[in-house]
Order: structure tokens, then C-alpha cells, then sequence
């Protein structure tokens, strides 16, 4: 009793301690059956066995690409193929960079791997309906449509000048107002159909653009009165300008046309939005390129028709440009910066006449020398093409970033 209240014994084990196994092949039994071997033998086990816990470790998804899936569905059951899905992941942020996070080599393989995977019932419709397949009809109509403001101008032109020295000045201006109407009728038919039309709720741009036009007829002589001292109030129209741009709606359309098309085939046969980009931007300058020389021969042939003030070429051109590059924006959905571009131009022309007019005014002398040195260097219509070349090349610059993007071409 003494020896197990103090917790020895000679052949037990200490308080507390656990109890050593007997040595393998000994035949001996357990030393001691007292109530420590007891519980020593009950425990041991529990610890020498007791397995070792593992720390969690937390693991992504096993299926990334069906994370996707479910967050843009409706894009991939609306679209009738890859290339709308490619284009609307791209617009939602998703670069070929992070499509390697879904397992992937770039947007394109992502966007097929979705189209696949997403039932075909939601966009089986879209996929067979005839309107996207409109191609020699559909084109034949929008040609004829971007031909009505010219020929509506033309006759007006024309009438004006075979009445010339017949009919009153009431009779004459009854007769271009009714040509102005014709023409904005055509050009409103232009822009509802065809590569020009614009999504609905994007433009906005009305007045920016009869400004524009407004100034390309009478601008020229309105600077030449203000610099030589007046005005006087009478203003020489130049009709060339208006008559050559209202003739340049046809080839605009065929390039914005050209354009997306291009656009369209690169974006089948790319592999990445880097190499969608590098093959979309020249064709943008192409188009462009296309447009100016067909635009500036229609402004020559017109000033041929018209001889007088306001032939030159540099400012219309120039300001053809704007127009079609706004309008590609535009149509491509991104109507904030072509709205943009308009404003500006119309700024710079707006302050021009102003300018001259407060230079006259005592110790102001210093605002109309800017104006001065313009039209010294380039005449008047030097105002327009600084105006209408900075607010073009701003868009060029523009364009070349934000329609070589898929996402601007995903209905194209």
C-alpha cells in the first residue's frame, strides 16, 4: 500500500506516465494489474493511433469555364455565335490575359467553348432568321437611299441656276428652301438604314452638323467681311462645298459598309483581341483613305459646276472626314466622343468671328491675331480646316483605339 500510494512500484509504472510495452518476443505478460496499467492500457492506444488532422485547404472551382457560363448566360443563349460572345466578354472587361484564369489561351477559344456549352434553344430562332442574310437587295436599297441628298441637291443647284437673272430673290430663296427640305429628307432616310443607321437613342448631333454645313457655304466670305471691316450684310453662298459633301453620302456609306464587313471577317478569323486590333486598324485608315479621294474628287467636279468663292478643297474635306468618322463612332456605339468631336469644330469657328470682332475693341487687339495669322497663311477657309483637321485627326486617334475592339463590332 505504500509503494502504490506513492506511486511507485517494482514493477509497475510512474504516476502519470505511460506504460512501456514489453519488449517483443519476452513471453512476459503485463507487470502489473493494478488500476494504472489498467488505465495506461486503455489510453495508449487512443494515442498512438489517434489520426492526425489535416488543415483545410480551400480549392477554387472545380469547373471555372461553368462559373462563367452562369454569370453571362443570357449573352450566350442571344448570340448566334462565338463572335458575339468573344465581343461581349471583351466589353464586360475580360482580356485574353484573364482568359487564361478559365483554363484558356485567349478570349476566342473561351467564347467557344461557351457557345458549345450553352443550350441552343434560346437563340435557335436568331440563328435562322433570313434578316441578317440580306445581302444584294439589302444593299442596292441603302445605295439609293445615300443617293437622295445629292440628287436633291444637285436639282437645286441646277434649278437655281438655270433661273438665275429670271426669277425674284422671294422666287429663289422659295426655291432653295424647298431644296433644303428635300435634301435633310433624304439624309434623314439615309441615316434610319443601311451601314450609317445608328442605334436607337444614339446622335444627338443635329445642330452641331448644320453648323458645320451652314459654315462650309457661307464661312469663307463671312470671314473675309469680318477681317476687311464688317460685316456688310450680304454674304456670297458657295454651294460647291454642300453640293460635293451631299454627293460623298454614297461612298461614306459604302466605306462604313466596307468597314464593318472587313471588321467582321477579321474578328472569324482571329485568335486573339491583340491580333483582331492590329488587323482591324489598317483598314480603318484604308476606308478613311478610300473617302477622302473619292470625296475630294466629288468637291473638285462640284467646283467645276460652280465656280466662285469657296472651291477649295482642304476645308471640305476636311470636314467630310469629321462627318464620317463621327458617324462610324456613332454606328459603332460610342456617340459620346463624336458628339464630342462636332462640338469642338463648331467651337473653333464659332470664336473665330468673334475674335476679329473683339480685337477691335480698345487694348484687344491681341484676341484676332491668332485669326489674323490663319487666314494670312491659309486664307479664309483656313479656319475651317483647323478647325474641322484637329477635331478629325482627335476622332482618327479615338477610332483607332475604340472600334478596334471586338465589342464594337458584335453586330456588325
Amino acid at each position: 500500500m505504500r509503494d502504490a500510494t506513492n506511486g511507485h512500484d517494482h514493477g509497475g509504472v510512474p504516476m502519470g506516465g505511460p506504460a512501456e510495452a514489453p519488449a517483443e518476443g519476452s513471453g512476459s505478460g503485463p507487470v502489473d494489474e493494478g488500476p494504472w496499467a489498467v488505465r495506461s492500457a486503455v489510453r495508449a492506444p487512443e494515442i498512438a493511433y489517434r489520426p492526425a488532422r489535416r488543415a483545410a485547404v480551400r480549392r477554387g472551382p472545380a469547373d471555372p469555364v461553368k462559373v462563367l457560363m452562369h454569370r453571362h448566360r443570357d449573352l450566350c443563349e442571344r448570340a448566334v455565335d462565338p463572335l458575339e460572345i468573344a465581343a461581349g466578354l471583351e466589353a464586360h472587361g475580360l482580356t485574353d490575359r484573364t482568359a487564361a484564369r478559365y483554363r484558356h489561351r485567349d478570349v476566342f477559344s473561351l467564347a467557344e467553348e461557351l457557345y458549345a456549352r450553352v443550350p441552343a434553344a434560346g437563340r435557335s430562332a436568331r440563328a435562322h432568321d433570313p434578316r441578317p442574310r440580306r445581302d444584294k437587295e439589302a444593299r442596292a436599297g441603302w445605295t439609293l437611299t445615300a443617293l437622295l441628298p445629292g440628287a436633291a441637291c444637285l436639282a437645286t443647284a441646277g434649278a437655281l441656276r438655270a433661273t438665275e437673272g429670271v426669277l425674284g430673290g422671294g422666287a429663289r430663296f422659295a426655291v432653295t428652301a424647298a431644296g433644303a427640305l428635300l435634301v435633310l429628307a433624304g439624309l434623314r432616310l439615309c441615316l434610319r438604314a443601311g451601314p450609317l443607321r445608328a442605334p436607337a437613342g444614339a446622335g444627338g448631333v443635329s445642330l452641331y452638323v448644320c453648323w458645320l454645313l451652314g459654315y462650309a457655304v457661307y464661312g469663307d466670305n463671312l470671314i473675309d467681311q469680318v477681317i476687311s471691316g464688317g460685316p456688310d450684310g450680304h454674304w456670297t453662298a458657295a454651294p460647291a462645298p454642300l453640293l460635293g459633301l451631299s454627293l460623298a453620302l454614297a461612298p461614306a456609306a459604302w466605306c462604313a459598309h466596307l468597314f464593318a464587313a472587313h471588321a467582321r471577317h477579321r474578328l472569324a478569323g482571329s485568335h486573339g483581341l491583340s491580333e483582331f486590333g492590329a488587323g482591324v486598324r489598317p483598314v480603318l485608315f484604308g476606308v478613311l483613305a478610300l473617302f477622302l479621294c473619292a470625296t475630294t474628287a466629288l468637291l473638285y467636279l462640284a467646283g467645276l459646276g460652280h465656280p466662285g468663292p469657296g472651291t477649295g478643297l482642304t476645308g471640305p474635306a476636311a470636314l467630310g472626314a469629321l462627318l464620317l468618322l463621327a458617324r462610324l463612332l456613332t454606328v459603332h456605339g460610342f456617340p459620346e466622343p463624336a458628339a464630342t468631336g462636332l462640338a469642338a469644330a463648331c467651337a473653333v469657328e464659332v470664336a473665330a468671328p468673334f475674335l476679329v470682332l473683339a480685337g477691335r475693341l480698345p487694348g484687344l487687339g491681341l484676341l484676332s491675331r491668332p485669326v489674323d495669322a490663319v487666314v494670312a497663311a491659309a486664307g479664309p477657309g483656313g479656319v475651317a480646316v483647323l478647325a474641322c483637321g484637329i477635331a478629325a485627326s482627335g476622332l482618327l486617334v479615338h477610332a483607332s483605339v475604340t472600334l478596334t475592339r471586338a465589342s464594337a463590332h458584335a453586330s456588325a
